[in-house]
């Protein structure tokens, strides 16, 4: 008996934590990542945090594609105390762009004259990657650090999550107070 109600409960923890976290939607999603500059080199050795965001409804995770500012790519990024976005590119409207192979981010490609680019190589610039360059001039880039990338995880994930522990906590507790009763 106790075995058939301890399997409800885990049966009802295993539901709610499934509706909680939910199937993918047939709609795009907003995806959001996190990057940290580790400039390792330069005049500004030092770690420099920033974020970027973009629709996914048209990828198809096939192959090498780009999204950029018309796919609501949005990019944040701090270095030296000021704050640049999207649209401090040199060639906004056509830049930034993030890449990615078979769906997986291989990073971004961004260029802020005179400051800094991220990117794979400065002579393909419609490829992003995980390089950090510092320009001078507009035309002289010396690369001084990697970029690494990290998926934000989405709330409902996360409520899902905390939602499943809660309930493998309680019924942990169920489990120790029936021992002490019986």
């Amino acid at each position: 008996m106790k075995l058939a109600k301890n399997l409800g409960i885990a049966t009802v923890a295993a539901a709610i934590s499934v509706a909680a976290v939910g199937t993918k939607p047939v709609q795009a999603a907003l995806v959001n990542y996190g990057f940290t500059v580790n400039a390792t080199s330069g005049d500004n050795p030092g770690q420099y945090f920033g974020s970027f965001q973009y629709d996914d409804s048209t990828l198809t995770n096939t192959g090498l594609e780009t999204l950029g500012v018309e796919n609501g790519l949005a990019v944040t990024f701090n270095y030296l105390g000021t704050n640049y976005t999207q649209v401090d590119d040199t060639d906004f409207d056509s830049f930034p762009i993030a890449s990615f192979n078979n769906g997986e981010v291989l990073g971004l490609s961004y260029f802020v004259a005179d400051q800094f680019a991220i990117g794979s190589d400065p002579n393909t610039p419609n490829v992003g990657g995980n390089n950090f360059y510092l320009i001078d001039q507009s035309v002289n880039t010396t690369q001084v650090g990697t970029v690494s990338y990290a998926k934000v995880p989405e709330p409902l994930a996360v409520g899902g999550t905390a939602i499943a522990a809660v309930m493998g906590l309680w019924m942990q507790r169920k489990k120790r107070a029936t021992k002490f009763v019986g």
